[in-house]
């Protein structure tokens, strides 16, 4: 999740605040088939237009998806008019406050453990190595930086996305939020490892000015600090 995502997510969830919304949705999600507005209506004991107003609200906040159908299900002359119909979207909705990207770290083990069991790797050496690929693939540009500084700006512009909290200090560069923070308190070494893993990837897309990003554990933040690399 990418902090457009979660802008997105916060604002549908925001949009749920509404008592007579929260019911339709609730409706609507627990329907069989798509509902149109005089179903969602009647359901709730609203007038038509009031559920038109929060359904339509609903679908800009990314909750609802709609299109139109016949209700009779025929079609031709004498088939009836085509009503608009509302039925759940097809994505995930999460806030977490500080942002944190558990799925990442689940699809990151999955995909080593599947490679672990086909080569007979240990599973912790491909978690590093499938977490490194991905952060190489998100840290890649178009265009290489032209200097140091704007190798940095950029390290510092992804890991913004994926929910680090950069900061500046002292010349370098702390995350002040870990986006695996449960998983780091139980399994702190794995996560770590990974987290290094992936922010030197991070680095490594932006060659041949790459960041330094070290493992240099903190309170209060997270295990990994970034440095300009050399020009």
């Amino acid at each position: 999740m990418n902090g457009n995502d979660s802008l997105r997510d916060a604002s549908g969830i925001g949009a749920l605040a509404d008592p007579v919304r929260h019911q339709l949705y609730q409706f609507v999600c627990s329907q069989a088939a798509p509902v149109s507005r005089d179903q969602a209506a009647d359901a709730v004991g609203i007038p038509h237009h009031q559920a038109k107003f929060h359904l339509d609200r609903l679908t800009a906040e990314g909750l609802l998806e709609s299109g139109y159908a016949r209700l009779t299900g025929r079609s031709g002359p004498g088939a009836g008019r085509t009503s608009k119909l509302y039925r759940r979207a097809h994505r995930d909705i999460a806030v977490s406050l500080p942002q944190r990207e558990y799925e990442l770290a689940a699809r990151l083990m999955a995909a080593a453990i599947a490679q672990s069991a086909t080569t007979g790797e240990p599973v912790v050496e491909v978690l590093n190595r499938v977490a490194h690929d991905y952060g190489k693939t998100i840290g890649a540009t178009k265009r290489p930086p032209a200097d140091a500084a704007s190798a940095l700006e950029l390290a510092v512009g992804v890991l913004r996305k994926y929910g680090y909290e950069p900061r500046s200090a002292d010349g370098a560069i702390e995350l002040a939020n870990c986006p695996f923070h449960t998983l780091a308190q139980g399994q702190t070494e794995l996560a770590c490892n990974m987290n290094h893993a992936l922010i030197t990837g991070v680095a490594d897309g932006l060659a041949p000015h790459s960041p330094e990003a070290r493992l240099c554990p903190g309170p209060d933040r997270c295990c990994v600090v970034l440095t300009r690399g050399r020009t």
